[in-house]
This record gives structure tokens, sequence and C-alpha cells, in this order.
């Protein structure tokens, strides 16, 4: 039976510190629910996949491929909605099938990756058409003064052919700190482009097809670089572009690379740029911070990658599709938060988001129990975490390396690991976040962070008589 945390707000513990608020359940989730898969109102986050999010008056939207498992989907990008970012309800297809324009250049059945902006007193939709294997693809927009319709299309905004060196498919708009607006957009056919937008007509002001500011060495799945996204931290002044590499339906894992310029170069924690296709191993460039996993004995996802990132006020949170471990057909939609390290690096949690807050953590909670797990940018597909026990007296105890841990009394913990060979040691910064465990049903503390060379790392605290 696993352990229940049960904390509220108010109290203190022994070392006078206030007892943190732990979210409660989010609810019943069914997963490979086939008795819905014909009724697009049970879907929630079901058959979600390369989500792009916009916050409105009316609450929060997703807008996404369309994908369908166990049939042919239905072509029209599909819309859901939410009040907290935790439970999602059905709207609607945003279009009537695909525009004809983009039918006619691109053969496309159905609408890719669609990205959502809002101009003035417009909504505007950025899908991509196209057919898999394909240059022949475009991108079109479509405006409403409703976030939910109807819809009325504009037709390209970019258009690429089959002799084309690159990808006009995944787009994401986004205004600079200065107020140009610009969209990224690309896939591995090409890389990663980006291109100075008009405001007024939502296309682009300028010829051809952008600058490069990423791309890989190998034009394969295992060698894809898509789905890109770009936020600016005002704290950290820098843009943070967040792609997607590998195989879709295999080991898809989110990279991460920054820059003070919107149009690049985007640099790594290690200072590698998202352009090198040179270095190798090219697994390597961009930072590691959502890929495959599994958590002790709790089922596992597979593929987890083409996010979208939404700034709520301060709070930060990654939205991305995700594939069940047990039958990767079946797309899921995640909401993850997304906390900051000291010297401005994104991190993921690992638990999909259920309400929580970063807080201040009692020490007297820390000790226990924890699957501990390192987000190898080398391991195609999933990542298995280990067992580790943080002793009361400050040492950690694990299957193969033992070290010492430390606290600042507030969310923060060093994890500071021994190794007899020199070089071999290593030091972690991660942050504690009280958490719900989608897996076990339970209240847990989770903790994210990276390490001294850039690597990610989580650890969730194990359910007691585990």
């Amino acid at each position: 039976m696993p352990m229940l945390l049960l904390f509220g707000a108010g109290g203190c513990t022994a070392d006078n510190t206030a007892k943190p608020v732990f979210p409660t359940s989010p609810g019943d989730f069914t997963m490979y629910d086939t008795s819905v898969i014909d009724n697009e109102a049970y879907w929630t986050s079901n058959n979600a996949h390369d989500p792009g999010i916009i916050k409105t008056d009316q609450g929060y939207y997703v807008f996404s491929t369309d994908v369908k498992v166990g049939g042919e989907p239905k072509p029209g990008v599909m819309v859901r909605q939410s009040d907290d970012l935790i439970h999602w309800k059905w709207v609607q297809y945003a279009l009537p099938g695909v525009p004809a324009e983009a039918k006619a250049w691109s053969g496309a059945l159905g609408l890719w990756a669609p990205d959502v902006v809002k101009y003035k007193d417009s909504y505007r939709i950025y899908y991509s058409a196209s057919t898999f294997g394909s240059r022949q693809s475009m991108i079109g927009m479509a405006t409403s003064r409703s976030i939910e319709g109807p819809w009325t299309d504009e037709g390209s905004v970019i258009k690429t052919r089959n002799e084309d060196t690159l990808n006009a498919i995944d787009p994401n708009v986004i205004t600079d700190a200065d107020g140009k607006m610009w969209m990224v957009y690309g896939s591995f056919f090409g890389g990663i482009h980006i291109i100075q937008l008009s405001p007024e007509t939502g296309k682009p002001a300028e010829a051809g097809f952008g600058t490069l500011i990423a791309a890989r060495d190998r034009v394969t799945e295992d060698g894809a670089v898509e789905g890109p996204y770009i936020v600016y931290n005002e704290k950290f002044k820098k843009y943070y572009l967040f792609v997607s590499y590998d195989s879709l339906f295999e080991d898809y894992n989110v990279r991460v690379a920054r820059s003070d310029t919107l149009t690049g170069p985007y640099v790594d924690y290690n200072g590698r740029e998202m352009t090198d296709t040179s270095y190798k191993p090219q697994y390597e460039v961009g930072n590691k911070v959502l890929g495959g996993y599994r958590l002790g004995d709790d089922p596992g996802w597979i593929a987890p990658g083409h996010n979208s990132v939404l700034k709520d006020g301060e709070n930060y949170f990654i939205v991305h599709h995700a594939r069940g471990e047990q039958d990767k057909n079946w797309s899921y939609l995640h909401v993850r938060k997304i906390l900051w390290t000291e010297d401005g690096w994104p991190v993921v949690s690992p638990e999909r988001y259920a309400g929580e807050t970063q807080q201040n953590i009692p020490k007297s909670l820390i000790a226990g129990e924890w699957d501990y797990l390192i987000m190898d940018p080398s391991v195609d597909g999933q990542v298995e975490s280990s067992r580790v026990e943080l002793m009361s007296d400050g040492s950690i105890k694990g299957s193969a390396d033992q070290g010492t841990w430390s606290f600042d009394g507030k969310y923060t913990l060093t994890l500071t690991w021994d190794n007899p060979e020199p070089g071999k040691g290593k030091v972690e910064q991660v942050q504690l976040l009280p958490s719900w465990d989608w897996e076990q049903n339970r209240q847990t503390l989770v903790f994210t962070g990276m390490d001294e060379k850039g690597i990610s790392v989580w650890g969730k605290q194990a359910a007691s008589g585990q």
C-alpha cells in the first residue's frame, strides 16, 4: 500500500518550517480506454499530439495534430480547453478539414503541429500541411475573433518544395523583446529556421526562408531535429530554443539551448552551438531536459516531445505529448512545471502538473528512499531509475555510488557523489517540489536539477514499504 502524505497549509515541523502544501488528487486517469476511441468528447488528454498552448480570458486552450488511435483521424486541428492545466475537455475541430490551398500544394490528409497566437483583437492558427517523408509542405494561417472560432483560412505563410533543402512545418510564432514578430519552423530536412513576420499580416516580412538556428548531421529519424519553440525569460534576458530530437514514435526527447538574441546563435550548457553538425557525438548537443523514462516500478513513458511552453505569470510550464509504455500508439497530453537553475537553465518536473507550487520544504521530510534518474543524453528510448537512500546524517547510499547531501533550508539540495576514479565524482544541484504521483496516486516529493556538466537529474521519493 503506497504511503499517502497528508499535508495542508499552516502548522510547523520540528525544524520550524511551515508544512508544505501538496496537491490533492486530480481524479481518475484511465489509459488505453478503447471504449472512447470513436467519441471525441471523452478524449480529454488522449490523442493529443504536438500540442500548442495559449492562455485566454476563457481559460487555457491546446490545439494539436490530427491523430487517432484505432482509426483514421478526422482532419481539422483538435481543440481542448482547461481552467486549471490539469483537467481537459474536448471543444471541437477548429477547421472543417484541410484548407484547399494546403491540400492542393501538399496532398495532406490532416493538419500537423499548430501554433496559436493573439494579435490585437484576432487569434491566428498557424498549421502544417504535409505528408510523411515529403518536403512538399506548407505552413498556413487561419484567423478568428474568438478562440473557439469560426476560423477563416488566410492561405499560405510559407511553402517548400521537394527539391528544397528545408521543410515548411512545425511553426511557432514569437514576439521578441523589441516588439518584432518572428516565426521559427522546420524539421530534420534542412534544420530549424527563423524568419521575421509582418505583425499586421502575420506573414513573412522578408523573402526567402530566414536564418538557420539548429541542425543535425543526418537526414534520418535518429538524426531528427524538429518541433521548435522559443520562449523569452525576462529575468535572465535570454531566449530559449526547445526542440525535439530523434524518432517521434520511439525515442523523442526534448533539448534546450539559449541565446542573447532571438536569431541566435543558440548554445547549450557546455557552449555547443545548435547548428554545429561537426561536433561528435551529436547526441551531446543541447541540454536534454525530457526523454523516455521509468521511475521505479511505475509504468513508464515513451518518446515525450514536440512541446510548447506557457509563461503564466511567474510560472513556466512545458506542454508536450508522450506515449504510454504499454502501448505506444496512444499519445497523451502532459503538462509539467518548469523550474530554473540559479544560472538560468530550465529543468523539468518528473511529474505531471497537479497544482503544485514551489515552496520551502522541512528538512525532516527529505531523508528516505528515492527513485533517482539521470536523463542521460546518450540513451535512446527509456532511461531507468535506480534506488538511493538519503540518510538523516547527510550521507547517500546507492546500489553503485555513494555520496553526501546538503540542504539550503529552503528547497535546494546539493548531491555530491563520490568516485575513486579521478574526475569521476560529480555534484548535482536540484530543487524540491511537493507533487502528485500520478502513477502511485499519492502525494510525494520530487526533485529536478542538473549536474556541473549540464545533465538533468530527477528524483521521486519512494512510497513507504517499497
